[in-house]
């Protein structure tokens, strides 16, 4: 039996902080993770040889390298902690950084991704993210933003949402490619 893999790409917000629970959670529902981090998130919330240990993989923060061994193909993909810039970013096109470039091309492909976004209320009421929210949606991505997902807190109070961040609701929005994947 093959088991499914999970691309958790890990953007630089605060529950970045926390990802080994997200790591756990998967793992216990059955995913093979392989995490992509974003420059933000190695710089200011990452420690990779942790992660690595946890994950039994190398954490992605670039372009395969020579002699790097490839990604396995995703079944699903995760994007959590997903920031401001990431997501509005992605639904423009913008492919500056490897996880960018990833996200861009898996959406393309059509590999089901869910987002889990951490943004606070101000944040969240742009107009454009609004827009950009409304491009990946139509892109076949699942934004899990709202009432069955991320709740935006008001600015400066993000270290209050860590207890409640939803990473639960990203593993089950992907669980249906989990129990798609081939045998």
């Amino acid at each position: 039996m093959t088991t499914p893999v999970l691309y958790l790409m890990i953007c630089g917000a605060g529950p970045a902080g926390h990802i080994a629970h997200m790591v756990r959670l998967a793992r216990s529902d059955g995913w093979d993770v392989w995490c992509i981090a974003t420059p933000a998130a190695v710089e200011h919330f990452l420690d990779l040889d942790a992660l690595e240990e946890l994950t039994g993989h190398p954490v992605r923060t670039g372009h395969q390298r020579t002699g790097q061994p490839p990604l396995p193909k995703a079944t699903a993909v995760v994007v959590a902690p997903a920031t401001y810039n990431t997501i509005n970013k992605w639904a423009a096109g913008i492919a500056d950084t490897y996880a960018l470039t990833q996200l861009a091309e898996l959406t393309g492909l059509g590999v089901p991704i869910a987002v889990l976004p951490f943004v606070n209320t101000a944040l969240a009421d742009n107009r454009v993210f609004h827009r950009s929210v409304a491009e990946l949606r139509e892109s076949g991505v699942t934004v899990l933003l709202g009432e069955d997902g991320f709740i935006p807190h008001p600015p400066r109070t993000g270290g209050k949402a860590m207890d409640s961040y939803p990473w639960r609701a990203a593993l089950q929005a992907v669980a249906q490619a989990k129990s798609a994947a081939p045998a």
